[in-house]
């Protein structure tokens, strides 16, 4: 089996593929082999990573709560690789502005499809937010501050969407509730994203892929592109393990932060508050320093591929699991097998296999040089 490359004159790391394929596990799969296994098992260890593997009612922190932030923290961190080259080559930045806004709008319109397929529906039954949508919004409003800013006023958007977004939260009225109101009936958040947004939320009165929490999402965004900076530095300047020590730290620090700012302004996933986004910064800043001195420093990347095959192919998996029925093939390619085991146990195998199944379609793609860019 051929690995990725890892040139470095391509300016592509194996270490930030191989995190992105850890991250779509999850979503591909990975979360319900862990729900089904404690159901099967009753291991506590189990129990706990299948708790974990679940998102809060409302306000508070999962590992479940990482893995979409975790997605959009690593486009930022592609983007100095991509645009910051052209940037160097002296290509035109109005001709990647268009890119970058092409590119964001692609994402949103498959968001669309994600959600409503493509048939025609009334427009009361469709819903608009995404995933997909958010990355798209997200990541593009990041690249184009990237584009357009130098790097200390890059620091000062980022401070600012997150100090911003803290005051209008708390400060800013809603009718029948007032001000400083954090539930999901009385924040101003879900109450603008009901009178604005058109078609269905998808929890009635409120969207955790709404259009008013995409702006802290930017922070986000923006974050990633800090550290992308930080790896393409150049190395005569900041070591390579200088740069670990720089990530892994600044994600000691976030978490801090994060932590400390959770008692005046929770941690909350579905509002996207600046205390969320300092948590999950941490967590993506210690992920990536983790992934890079193991895969591009130690080369310890032996096995790194396996997740690779998913990583640049993140968007493809993402939208085909929802359309190909890969639970369907992995209960006929299995079943032979899986049969000599009780059910609770066959409902595991069966998930294992549903994932086997999407990496191996993500192998021959990766074979056959077939990748889903937009």
């Amino acid at each position: 089996m051929t690995k990725p490359s890892t040139d470095t004159g391509s300016h592509r790391l194996l270490s930030l593929d191989a995190l992105r394929g850890f991250d779509m596990f999850w979503i591909a799969g990975g979360e319900e082999i862990f729900h089904l296994l404690a159901k099967a098992t009753g291991w506590t260890g189990a129990i706990i990573m299948a708790e974990q593997l679940t998102h809060p009612e409302w306000n508070g922190f999962r590992a479940y709560d990482l893995i979409f932030p975790l997605f959009l923290f690593l486009a930022g961190v592609s983007a100095p690789y991509s645009l910051g080259s052209r940037l160097e080559r002296g290509d035109d930045r109005n001709k990647l502005l268009r890119k970058v806004i092409q590119r964001g709008l692609t994402l949103v319109l498959l968001g669309i499809i994600y959600n409503n397929g493509l048939q025609i529906r009334p427009l009361e039954d469709m819903r608009f937010p995404s995933v997909l949508g958010r990355i798209g919004l997200a990541g593009m409003f990041a690249q184009i501050i990237y584009l357009y800013t130098n790097t200390r006023t890059q620091y000062i958007w980022f401070v600012g969407l997150l100090l911003g977004y803290w005051a209008f939260v708390m400060l800013v009225p809603v009718p029948g509730c007032g001000a400083g109101h954090m539930t999901i009936e009385c924040n101003p958040v879900s109450y603008l994203d009901y009178m604005l947004i058109p078609g269905h939320l998808h929890r009635d009165i409120h969207d955790p892929e709404g259009l008013i929490s995409t702006i802290p999402a930017i922070a986000t965004g923006l974050l990633g592109i800090f550290a992308g900076n930080l790896l393409r530095a150049d190395e005569r300047s900041t070591t390579r393990q200088q740069k670990v020590l720089i990530l892994f730290i600044g994600g000691i620090l976030f978490l801090i932060i994060g932590k400390l700012w959770d008692y005046v302004f929770p941690i909350n996933k579905n509002l996207w508050t600046s205390s969320f986004v300092m948590t999950v910064g941490g967590w993506s800043l210690i992920l990536l320093a983790i992934f890079y001195w193991i895969i591009d420093i130690q080369g310890w990347n032996r096995y790194a591929w396996i997740l690779a095959v998913i990583g640049m192919n993140s968007i493809l998996i993402y939208m085909a699991q929802h359309f190909i029925d890969f639970e369907y093939t992995s209960e006929r390619l299995f079943r032979g097998i899986v049969k000599y085991f009780s059910e609770p146990y066959q409902k595991v195998f069966y998930a294992i296999g549903y994932v086997i199944v999407e990496w191996l379609m993500l192998w021959f793609l990766y074979k056959k040089k077939v990748f889903l860019k937009v």
